[in-house]
């Protein structure tokens, strides 16, 4: 290894601002079982497959459909 490099002729990343971020959400197990599943038969890994649907829903400007179910007397 050397002791000095010359990054005087390098570059900024073009992708770094694609690069993913790491969060944590909590997900019920239905959901994840639903999309194991899914990566599964697809062969990839699921954490990309939600990574893919959630992004699509940003693309397409998506909101959940939310209905309550009306409260018992």
């Amino acid at each position: 290894m050397r002791s000095e490099y010359d990054f005087s002729k390098s570059r900024k990343n073009p992708y770094a601002k694609q690069l993913k971020r790491q969060v944590t959400i909590r997900l019920d197990t239905a959901a994840v079982d639903y999309f194991k599943k899914m990566a599964a038969e697809m062969g990839m890994p699921y954490q990309n497959l939600i990574n893919l649907f959630l992004r699509d829903c940003a693309i397409q400007k998506r909101r959940p459909l939310i209905q309550w179910r009306p409260e018992k007397p």
